[in-house]
Parts: C-alpha cells; sequence; structure tokens
C-alpha cells in the first residue's frame, strides 16, 4: 500500500502533462460522484416526506368513511434527537432545524414522543396532534377495524411481515429509496399500499384479526372503560377541545410558516402562541375540574384535584395504575376485561426498569407497539405485580411474560401464588438481568441481547404462543436468628426458585448490590456488570472472609449431618441447572463416582454443593474445574454460629447466627420453550390440548395439575 501511494505520488511530480490532467479528471470525478451522491440522499429524503404527507392525507379521507375510534396520544419527555422517527406528525417538518436551532438549544428542548405507538412532535406542536393514537378499549363494537397509520417507525420486530403489501403481496418499501406510501395497522403489525387499501376495504371490510399474535394480544373490543367520571370527563373534554379549536385553528398555520423560516419565538424560552387562548382554557379547565395544563415551554404536566388533593398526572412512562381489579390510565381512565374469546390466551407482561442492562424503557415503549398497552406494566417499588394480576383476575387462561433478572421473576411468581388461582398463569422470560439463569434453563435466552439475535421482541412472542408449559419446584425457607441470649427469633420466610448460597459467592453479590444500589447509573450493561462482578470476585481472593466458613457453619441434610470440606469458602444449594450466568455446577453430562441422582427442577429434590473460593468461582465460569457434590435430599439446613452472607436467587443478605430450613413448598407452572427435537413440540401441543379440555369441562384443573406434572417429568 505504502509503494502504491509513492508511486502515485511520483507519476504526480512528473513533468509529463498527461498524467497531471489524468489525475485532475479523477479528482473532478469524485467530487462529482459525491455531489450526486448528496443530491440523491437529499431527492430521497424530500421523496419520503412526501410520501408521508400524501399517507397521512389519504388516511383523513379514511378516518372520516369508516369512524375510527379516537385515543389521545401518551407523550413522553425525550432529548433523543437522533432516534426514529424524524419528523414531526403534526407540522410534518424535521424535528431538528440545524439553521435556527444550535446542538445547544436543541438539546435543550425536548421532543414528545407517544410511548404507545412511537410517534413524535414538538413540544410546542404535541398539543394540536390528531388523536389518532390506538384506542385500547372498544367494547360493544361489533368488529374490529385496522388502525392504519403512516409509517413513523419503522419496526424490524417482523422482518418477513415488513417487506411485502398485505394485499397484492408486493414490495412495500424499497431499501435504498425508502419512498413507498404505505401504511401499517398499529394492531396486527401488517403493511399495505395507499391505493392498495380501497380494493380490501370492499373485499373485506377493512376487519384486523390481531395478526400472527391474535391469542397473545388482549384485543381492544374486551376491555371497557368503566371510569366513574365519565360525564364529567366528557364535558370537560367536549368544552376543552371547542375552546381550543375556535383559538388556535389560524395559530397552528402561523406556527408551521414560523417554523419554516425560524423559530424565533422560542429561542427566548417563551411561546408566542396566543397566551388568552390557554389563558382561557386554563381558567375553564380550573373551574370545572381543577385540571391545570402548563403551555409555558417548559412543562407539560398535568395536575388533577381529587377530594381536595393536588395530584401530579405526567405523561408518565408507566402510563397504567389499578384499583379494585381495574386499570386506571394516566390516573384518570379506568378499565375492566369481559368477554374474551375462548381460544384466547393474553399475555400480562412486567418489566423491571431497572434489572440488568436498565433496558426497561425502551422495550416498555416496542410493546405497546405490539400489544395493547394495558396488558404492560412496569414494575417499581410503589406499583408491584399485583396490580397486573388483579386487572387479569377475571381471565380464566393468561400468560405472564417477565422482563428482567432472577430477582424480578421471583417477585412475580410469590405474587402470582398469593393470589392462589385455580388455574396459575404459566410464566416466560424475556432476560434483563445480568445472570438470567432460570431464562437459560427454560430456554428463553441468557440477555437481550441473544433475545435481538433469535429475531428480536416479535420472535419471542411467537415462541410464547408456542411453548410447552412445564413445572418447576418452588421451594420455603425458614429463617430463625438467636438473640442476644440465646433465644430463638423467627423471621419472615423467604422463598427460593434457582438456588441458594452461603459464603463467598453470596459475599461478591452482597458487594456488588450495595454497588447498585449506590450508583445504579455505572450499571448499564450486563457485560458492565459481569466485569463488577469479577472485580468484586478479585477483591475476595485477597481478603477470603468466608475461610472460616466449615467451622462456622453445619450442614444437615434429611436429619444427617454432612461433612463440609476444611478447604470450602462457600456451599450452594441448587434447584436448576444453570448458576453464575450458565454454569451448571452438578454437570448431568458427565462420569461421577457417586450415586447421586440426576438433577432435575421439578423431582422435589435439592442439590449440595461446595467451592474453594472466588479463584475457584472463576475456573467454574471458564469450564477449568468442577465444584465437589456434597449431598442431595428434600430437607436442607444450615446452622451458623456467626454473621454470614447469604443470597437467594441472586437477592444477598447477611444472615445472623441462627437457622436456615430448606423445604418444599409447592410447584409452580413455566413455559419452556419449545426445541426443535420432537419432544419439545409434542410438549407444547399436549399442553395446549389439556388447556382446552379443561375450558370444555371434560377434566378439572387439578387433573391438569397431575398430568402436566407427569409430562414435565417425561418429556423434558
Amino acid at each position: 500500500m505504502i509503494d502504491l501511494v509513492f508511486s502515485l505520488l511520483r507519476t504526480i511530480t512528473l513533468e509529463d502533462g498527461y498524467a497531471r490532467t489524468v489525475f485532475g479528471c479523477a479528482v473532478a470525478a469524485l467530487f462529482g460522484i459525491l455531489a450526486v451522491i448528496y443530491g440523491f440522499i437529499k431527492w430521497q429524503k424530500r421523496t419520503s416526506l412526501y410520501w408521508v404527507k400524501a399517507a397521512a392525507r389519504a388516511k383523513k379521507k379514511i378516518w372520516k368513511k369508516f369512524k375510527f375510534p379516537l385515543s389521545h396520544h401518551t407523550w413522553i419527555e425525550d432529548f433523543a434527537y437522533g432516534g426514529q422517527p424524524s419528523t414531526c406528525c403534526v407540522c410534518l417538518t424535521s424535528l431538528v432545524n440545524s439553521q435556527s436551532l444550535g446542538s445547544k438549544a436543541a438539546s435543550h428542548f425536548p421532543l414528545h414522543r407517544c410511548s404507545i405507538c412511537g410517534v413524535a412532535a414538538h413540544f410546542y406542536c404535541s398539543q394540536f396532534a390528531a388523536k389518532d393514537c390506538k384506542c385500547v378499549a372498544q367494547a360493544g363494537s361489533s368488529h374490529l377495524l385496522h388502525h392504519w397509520s403512516e409509517r413513523w417507525v419503522k419496526f424490524d420486530e417482523s422482518p418477513e411481515m415488513s417487506a411485502f403489501c398485505c394485499y397484492c403481496d408486493e414490495p412495500c418499501d424499497v431499501t435504498f429509496l425508502d419512498s413507498s406510501p404505505t401504511w401499517h395497522c398499529l394492531w396486527c403489525q401488517r403493511l399495505i399500499h395507499v391505493e392498495c387499501h380501497a380494493k380490501m376495504s370492499r373485499e373485506s371490510g377493512n376487519i384486523c384479526d390481531l395478526g400472527r399474535l391474535r391469542r397473545l394480544i388482549l384485543s381492544p373490543l374486551c376491555v371497557k372503560e368503566t371510569s366513574n367520571g365519565t360525564t364529567a370527563g366528557a364535558m370537560l373534554s367536549s368544552i376543552r377541545e371547542e375552546i381550543i379549536a375556535s383559538s388556535v385553528r389560524g395559530q397552528i398555520r402561523r406556527r408551521r410558516h414560523q417554523h419554516k423560516q425560524g423559530i424565533n419565538g422560542v429561542l427566548n424560552g417563551k411561546s408566542q402562541d396566543g397566551s388568552g387562548a390557554n389563558s382561557a382554557v386554563s381558567y375553564v379547565l380550573n373551574g370545572l375540574a381543577g385540571l391545570e395544563k402548563s403551555c409555558n415551554g417548559k412543562k407539560t404536566d398535568q395536575y388533577l384535584k381529587r377530594n381536595g388533593e393536588l395530584l401530579r398526572v405526567k405523561g408518565s412512562r408507566n402510563g397504567v395504575s389499578q384499583k379494585n381489579g381495574k386499570a386506571a390510565y394516566n390516573g384518570v381512565k379506568m378499565y375492566s376485561l369481559l368477554d374474551l374469546p375462548q381460544d384466547a390466551r393474553p399475555l400480562l407482561v412486567f418489566i423491571n426498569r431497572k434489572s440488568g442492562a436498565q433496558h426497561g424503557s425502551s422495550l416498555h415503549q416496542r410493546l405497546n407497539r405490539l400489544l395493547n398497552p394495558l396488558q404492560v406494566f412496569e414494575l417499581s417499588s410503589s406499583l408491584g405485580p399485583e396490580a397486573g394480576l388483579k386487572l387479569f383476575s377475571s381471565v380464566q387462561y393468561f400468560r405472564v411474560l417477565v422482563c428482567g433478572g432472577d430477582g424480578t421473576v421471583a417477585w412475580v411468581l410469590d405474587a402470582i401464588e398469593k393470589f392462589n388461582f385455580e388455574s396459575p398463569p404459566p410464566v416466560a422470560i424475556l432476560p434483563l438481568g445480568t445472570g438470567n439463569d432460570l431464562s437459560r434453563v427454560l430456554r428463553w435466552g441468557g440477555g437481550l441481547s441473544s433475545v435481538e439475535g433469535e429475531g428480536g421482541l416479535s420472535s419471542l412472542l411467537h415462541g410464547i404462543n408456542n411453548a410447552a408449559v412445564t413445572m418447576i419446584d418452588r421451594w420455603k425457607v425458614s429463617i430463625n436468628e438467636e438473640d442476644g441470649d440465646r433465644s430463638p427469633n423467627k423471621l419472615q420466610p423467604k422463598f427460593m426458585t434457582n438456588y441458594l448460597g452461603i459464603g463467598c459467592d453470596a459475599k461478591v453479590a452482597y458487594e456488588f448490590h450495595l454497588t447498585r444500589e449506590e450508583r445504579p447509573e455505572k450499571f448499564c450493561s450486563q457485560f458492565v456488570n459481569k466485569l463488577r462482578y469479577a472485580k468484586e470476585g478479585a477483591k475476595d481472593i485477597v481478603d477470603r472472609t468466608c475461610a472460616d466458613l466449615p467451622w462456622q457453619v453445619r450442614l444437615e441434610v434429611d436429619g444427617k449431618d454432612v461433612e463440609i470440606p476444611t478447604d470450602a469458602e462457600g456451599v450452594i444449594v441448587l434447584n436448576i441447572g444453570s448458576y453464575m450466568g450458565g454454569v451448571d455446577l452438578w454437570q448431568n453430562d458427565y462420569d461421577h463416582d457417586d450415586d447421586f441422582r440426576f438433577q432435575s427442577m421439578h423431582d422435589k429434590m435439592l442439590e449440595v454443593v461446595c467451592i474453594t473460593g472466588a479463584w475457584h468461582l472463576g475456573k467454574l465460569q471458564v469450564g477449568l474445574s468442577q465444584a465437589r457434590r456434597l449431598a442431595q435430599g428434600k430437607v436442607i439446613k444450615f446452622h451458623i454460629s456467626s454473621p454470614f452472607p447469604v443470597q437467594i436467587d441472586g437477592e444477598p443478605f447477611i444472615q445472623q447466627p441462627g437457622c436456615l430450613e430448606i423445604t418444599h413448598h409447592g410447584q409452580l407452572f413455566m413455559l419452556r420453550r419449545a426445541s426443535e427435537e420432537p419432544t419439545g413440540h409434542a410438549a407444547a401441543i399436549m399442553a395446549e390440548v389439556l388447556v382446552n379440555a379443561e375450558c370444555k369441562g371434560v377434566i378439572t384443573a387439578a387433573q391438569k395439575r397431575l398430568l402436566l406434572q407427569q409430562m414435565a417429568l417425561h418429556l423434558s
């Protein structure tokens, strides 16, 4: 390469005028090609915007003809200007005007993105957006109509559906040009050419069947709005709309014109869009319902007065709150579920946005587009799984998807057990945590990246729709601590699904947990989290704080004492065949010189192994060592003489002197992704047959549970 450069420079410096002419022509041609590419890109952007405007005009005509149900957008603030979509859905101009707004100013003003359908708008345009979002409650309608919308967001969830028109099977999008005028349905995700829509409407009546995920999607036809303040709310909404409509029709036109020539009224932090109208709106709304909306370009919060108390209601990320089996959306509307189809298996989704790499917020928005937003709940310290389970308590058969780590899964399983369902919902997992061991055992992957690599969320939902129902043992951990006078003090029991560790592994998990609680912003990816785990493990290699474990902890299995080796620094009780991000400690596939049985997560037996320190953990992680198998039994007891770190399913704590007793508590239904083996598909089909048999009254719920247990034992 270097020789080629020198030869080129030598040629240029020659006195030969022909060589210089050739070089000049080559440079000119290069710049000409770049200019053509730049011009083509600009033309492509203009063409795309033209098709979006054409699709928007055509959609307005269709909406007037078919009378689609109307619904407001749920706006959230977003400062990410580089994401999708890049065009305002109201004024149809770019979301970033580089001529009028510098990078510093652009980062100061937020965008508004709809957390339901994904459209975006300038923060000063969002209040004038059309009410064309998903309508989540349409009970009383005879049919669900396609909810056609401009293709503001490119869906990469189902590439096989995003390539062709659902009517003519012709390509809907030219990948390079990206200028095909198409609509997509917000419910079934199908695409259609604008010119094909009229033909399809004449033939099928524009009826939507919810697509290939119809069994998992909660149909809006089965959702009824049951708000107590319906009359007052309707009157308030009507008055608000009339005031805005009569006051700002001309103002939005002027605003669009101002946006094209520079946004002069926004640079100084003020909005010059008719304060008189806003004052009138604010006065009427405050006088009728105590609802105040700030339109000064700084805040878009709403306030609702209820029983004399001022409550702040944001266009929140969560969007749904629940009370007495009903869902209150944005703190105002309430919903109930009724008359679900017999073959429906709606999916209830719980998301822990703090798990692992903290992808919960973006995942929530993506699932809102694929499902009914009322199905998706975001967990927090103030809103647990009980809210969603209460809403779905009237649904006989539904499934649960937990988006989080092993701790989140345990949280949801606890809540499901407390509800005491006659037919408990089976649980699938979308792994967002650091280890995701239960997710690995059930074949849902080891992290969000593995899910994306296997087809994204649409593929995951399709896998849940065809998953096999299996069982998993659930264990009760009774904790007795000794007071200063050696009297026993019984604490609230805990429950275990995956494993329990005492010693060095729990010490590493405990230090990691404390660091994450202090600085959660530092834990931004699964890979970084594992590096921090390794860092804590390296510290323990030097400190060896659990070296005295064999003398401070006594192990008892099924009433018999089991000796802990003197070099052991940790003891782990296993229920599943995955630990610390996929390490198989019991190793069923290897030959051993003992007579222990194979490990199974539904045989009502536990396995006990020991490790010799954090260095041993590291070697286990890379497959250079094996754990020492100690015992196998149904009742495990630890007698602890001094404070020791303990972790249950990845949740660590410091156990004071006392006794830990692990006993079998019951079994729960889980969903295992069907494998390519014949037994995997057979298990999925047989599970569905049993559910249908119970639904038709052929068998009882107890008989179905017994058959599922036997099937799990023989087909796993």
